[in-house]
């Protein structure tokens, strides 16, 4: 799954200890996150997409 976490956390002028401190969850998630690592859970995927003011949709994008 991609995401544009990483675009949007810069086009607001976030850090990504700004972002992690925010959640709740560490830096390292964050990173993990924006490098398509990890896919979050449902529940903070819904976190990011509120604090970066859009949707879960925008957000992520499902790979076919």
């Amino acid at each position: 799954m991609k995401n544009r976490i990483k675009a949007l956390r810069k086009s607001k002028g976030y850090r990504q200890e700004d972002l992690a401190a925010a959640l709740g969850v560490s830096r390292q998630t964050i990173i993990a996150i924006e490098n398509d690592k990890y896919n979050p859970t449902l529940e903070l995927a819904m976190k990011l997409a509120r604090y970066l003011e859009t949707t879960v949709e925008e957000l992520f994008q499902l790979e076919v």
